[in-house]
């Protein structure tokens, strides 16, 4: 049965096994039961049931906790290492995982509620393990009561100020800022119920309770360099800059030209650190409360590149300078001492801001990282992009004291070519050949748009201008007034006359600057981009590429850069430093670290090993079969790559099928039809043709098709998120994807790895931890646990119409904690806060009514368990720490309320997780060639836990190719 788009309410908690004769009157009597209870029956789906309901897909998307391989930091079998990572929402090849993005493929255009996948081996799928043959039973659930969010007021130090992690919470501290909710049954024997509110912990992170012991102990150097908290009496400014410019360049500008002048007469000797905005920052007051000054400035378009020239236009500025308030340094003392929770950002941020004074003024500051060309060697993107080397530095609190934080950094900026040149560079093509074409001015329109440019025809005076669009007239057609008598020159004529300058592209578009209403035009030849320009849009395959070669270095190689960093930068001798009475330590600082043992692993009794003790970190699947193998009855394969011939196709299918089987699944050797061989271009038609074919040779017979293998080119664009969003929304088909060059290799190693991708993709399990089958693992052995992951996938910069999709799992066995079912909503572009993890709405018929992503997991784990979560460990993704206490008292909330949506005084105890994995923080071995520490690569063992910041910070290291990769930092 085609599983289709959710198109009732999101989130109602409605699910539905297959499809059946009977599924129509099982939905019709459920429908009747909901209406009796006015909100539904609490643990059991409001509407659909088995075969019933708007959910026409087989069960719920379940996936191998990290993909389908055994369980380990990085994924599957590592030995398996075949790459095919297809962008950020790609099909990850190399260890057994099928990251759908970050939690499926994007779908396109809006999707304003919840979609869910429909593969077999959901929690009412064919091939999962039956669950107890006992009936669930069916808790009662009292109609909801809206509730008001809870509005809390964050601690004086301000939002996202602590980054303590979060024990677990339970119900038993009230708190006056949360309301109470109140559930009130309709029934002849209703009454009132009060759910718990919200505990007082939700609101502050509570202190680290203790050290870790186990596992075996060495010292980590980390790229952290000591700082002395600095003793000066630090006063705050406010600074007013009229008339007002939103660049901070041409604001510093103003304020280091203000400096220069006045510091002696006017500034009582000091060296203020500005922020580029409306805050100064000195050690020590300023000889007056306010004062007004006049300063004048060069403007920067009229700038010269010599000493000669035309008349320079100055600008003259207003600036205002008012005492503000003092910067306590106490706060932070007092934290950094462990004597208060919450990190004082007001302190860090005036820090931050002194040591990037004059690193700003050297290099070209991008966020809190600084790019030159001189700080290491160009290379070049493709279509007249280049990469630039620079250092990431910030000032964070260790639980060793104050550290400044260095690592290094590459990213991507345009080439300083001739307008004429990047445009050929971009195109791939002598633009003099032929003219362009309606999409190649498209191209060059959204590639300029923006940048800024100098004209070079007019000698020294090298005149800057931002390019705001492109003429749709060649140059030599372009004509416009010169005086107010209505004298009209075209282009061409009015550049030889005024400048000399023979423009010899004609035929090329100009370049149209300054506003839409007073555009100027100006030819390509005379342009060229103004170097330091970063390019923010985003990248091709090709130019990630690119990228990702340059930035991969090798632990030692990182190491020393950084060391080379530090010492260039010099900061003993940072005028700003000094004056503010910051010092840094120029050695990385050494950490205390622990490496976890492995965990050991079971694999089927038919298998030669039963299971197997991964050394480090790594394993294989030699002489093992998987814990439980999923059945695939009926597949097909279809072939998108033109370099596969039709037998090359067939004979990877067979080998592939016959993996599958020896790995230990039911798999049939011979698909419904032959491998089909289609175009790229003919992606849906494709998909959905061949669907047709298979499902009309088995829908007489009642059964359903299972499987899609498709063979990809290498490189294909965007083939790969249009066919995963075809067999996920449209045909509701689980689909396994293969590029040409292992299609041709056809390493064992890779089928292999494949195979145990498509098991777990079918609802089969690969392995489960020895230790989880006898329950011996901390906090989820004890009481059957349910397992949340969670996070948002944002729009790339420029897609600026784009929805964000939130992607929720969860565990659906226990002990094992092993299978995990998925559900992915659409919302608001940018929005970091998951909105449908509890959600509410009036239906006509049945009144109020609740669902959302939590409450359906948390019904999907009882169906396939027969039991209620007695703890919930939610694990949240992609949060920065300005965002900690916004995400952590929305969601945790959204959460408890699904929890009391499902039964009365139903609050489980919650651990909330957030997992930081875009830090800059990197581990280096203490002794490189000390092989008890370090792997093959250079990288420090995986499974290692050092604690880094004040607020019992983990950092846990999983392998690496070739530099440290996959650091996660979790605040618990």
């Amino acid at each position: 049965m085609v599983r289709k788009k959710r198109t009732g309410p999101g989130g109602s908690g409605e699910a539905s096994g297959e499809s059946s004769g009977a599924s129509g009157q099982g939905s019709s009597q459920r429908t009747e039961r909901t209406q009796q209870h006015g909100g539904g029956r609490g643990w059991v789906p409001q509407q659909g049931g088995r075969g019933g309901g708007q959910h026409q897909g087989r069960g719920g998307h379940y996936q191998g906790r990290g993909g389908p391989g055994p369980h380990h930091p990085g994924g599957g079998p590592p030995e398996y290492h075949p790459r095919e990572y297809h962008g950020r929402g790609g099909e990850y090849q190399g260890r057994g995982g099928d990251y759908q993005g970050r939690g499926g493929p994007r779908p396109r255009g809006g999707m304003p509620q919840p979609y869910y996948g429909g593969h077999r081996g959901g929690s009412v799928g064919r091939n999962v393990p039956p669950g107890p043959s006992r009936t669930v039973p069916e808790l009662h659930q009292a109609p909801y009561v809206q509730y008001q969010a809870p509005m809390v007021s964050p601690s004086p130090s301000g939002p996202g100020s602590s980054s303590q992690p979060m024990a677990e919470v339970s119900s038993g501290h009230v708190q006056q800022q949360f309301q109470q909710l109140a559930i009130r049954g309709q029934t002849s024997t209703s009454q009132e119920i009060q759910v718990a509110p919200a505990s007082s912990k939700s609101l502050r992170f509570p202190l680290r309770p203790g050290k870790g012991t186990y596992g075996d102990r060495c010292i980590v150097k980390a790229n952290h360099f000591f700082a002395e908290l600095p003793d000066k009496d630090l006063h705050q400014y406010d600074v007013s800059i009229t008339p007002e410019v939103t660049s901070r360049g041409v604001n510093r500008a103003v304020m280091g030209e203000l400096v220069t002048l006045y510091r002696q007469s006017q500034l009582g000797g000091r060296l203020p650190a500005y922020d580029g905005r409306k805050s100064l920052y000195t050690a020590g007051p300023l000889p007056f409360t306010s004062r007004t000054f006049e300063i004048s400035l060069q403007d920067e378009e009229d700038s010269l590149s010599g000493g000669q020239g035309g008349q320079r236009r100055e600008r003259v500025f207003r600036v205002v300078i008012k005492f503000a308030a003092r910067a306590d340094l106490h706060h932070l003392a007092m934290f950094l001492a462990g004597r208060q929770a919450d990190a004082p950002q007001e302190a860090l941020q005036v820090l931050d801001i002194v040591l990037r004074e004059l690193p700003t003024a050297r290099y070209s500051p991008v966020g809190r990282s600084f790019y030159s060309p001189n700080l290491g060697r160009r290379q070049q993107l493709g279509e007249g992009l280049e990469s630039w080397r620079g250092f990431y530095q910030s000032i964070r609190p260790t639980q060793m004291g104050l550290s400044l934080n260095i690592d290094m950094s590459s990213t991507a900026f345009i080439e300083p070519l001739p307008v004429i040149d990047f445009v050929a560079q971009l195109l791939n093509r002598d633009i003099s050949v032929r003219p362009l074409s309606d999409s190649d001015r498209v191209k060059i329109k959204k590639a300029l748009r923006g940048v800024k440019v100098e004209v070079t025809h007019r000698g020294n005076m090298r005149r800057k201008y931002r390019i705001s669009g492109l003429t749709s007239q060649a140059t030599r057609e372009l004509s416009f007034p010169v005086d107010d008598r209505g004298t009209v020159k075209t282009v061409v004529q009015y550049f030889m006359e005024t400048y000399g300058f023979s423009i010899q592209h004609t035929t090329l578009p100009c370049l149209q600057v300054g506003n839409q209403q007073r555009p100027n035009y100006l030819p390509m030849e005379v342009c060229k981009i103004v170097e330091g320009q970063r390019y923010s849009k985003r990248l091709n395959e090709k130019q990630i590429t690119a990228l990702l070669k340059v930035t991969c270095q090798r632990p030692r190689e990182r190491e020393l850069d950084i060391l080379q960093t530090v010492h260039h930068n010099a900061y003993y001798e940072d005028p700003y430093a000094q004056e503010f009475g910051i010092r840094i330590d120029e050695r990385l600082a050494a950490v205390e670290a622990r490496v976890l043992p492995p965990p050991r692993l079971k694999y089927h009794d038919s298998g030669r090993e039963r299971d197997v003790l991964p050394r480090v970190g790594q394993w294989n699947m030699m002489n093992k079969k998987m814990v439980n193998g999923g059945r695939v009855s009926n597949w097909v394969c279809i072939n998108f790559s033109r370099n596969v011939q039709d037998s090359a196709a067939r004979s990877f299918c067979d080998e592939l099928a016959n993996m599958c089987q020896i790995s230990g699944m039911d798999f049939a050797l011979q698909p419904v039809l032959p491998p089909l061989t289609a175009r790229p271009e003919h992606v849906e038609r494709a998909l959905k043709a061949r669907y047709q074919d298979a499902m009309n040779i088995l829908r007489p017979q009642g059964r359903e098709l299972d499987l899609l293998i498709v063979i990809l080119p290498d490189n294909n664009g965007s083939l790969y998120g249009d066919l995963k969003r075809i067999c996920e929304t449209d045909l509701g088909l689980v689909s396994q994807c293969c590029l040409t060059k292992h299609v041709f290799k056809m390493s064992k190693q890779y089928l292999a790895n494949v195979a145990l991708k498509i098991n777990v993709k079918v609802g089969g399990r690969n392995t489960v931890l020895v230790d989880a089958l006898t329950r011996r693992i901390p906090l989820v052995s004890d009481r059957p646990t349910i397992i949340f992951g969670a996070d948002v996938t944002h729009p790339h910069p420029g897609e600026d119409s784009s929805p964000s999709i939130a992607a929720v799992v969860a565990s659906q066995d226990w002990p094992e904690v092993t299978k995990y079912a998925g559900l992915v909503s659409a919302q608001a572009h940018r929005q970091e806060l998951i909105q449908d993890l509890f959600k509410v709405w009036q239906d006509p018929q049945r009144g109020t009514i609740t669902g959302g992503m939590i409450k359906e997991l948390l019904i999907s784990f009882k169906r396939a368990t027969g039991q209620k979560p007695q703890r919930i460990i939610f694990y949240r993704d992609g949060v920065s720490e300005g965002q900690f206490y916004q995400v952590l008292l929305y969601e945790l909330d959204a959460i408890r309320k699904a929890c009391a949506s499902l039964e009365p005084n139903y609050q489980p105890p919650v651990t909330f997780v957030v997992v930081q994995k875009r830090h800059h923080t990197r581990l280096f071995a203490n002794n490189h060639n000390d092989q008890r520490t370090v792997d093959r690569s250079g990288n420090i063992l995986p499974a290692m836990l050092a604690f880094r910041e004040q607020a019992a910070q983990l950092i846990i290291m999983s392998c690496g190719m070739r530099t440290s990769l996959q650091l996660m930092s979790c605040r618990l």
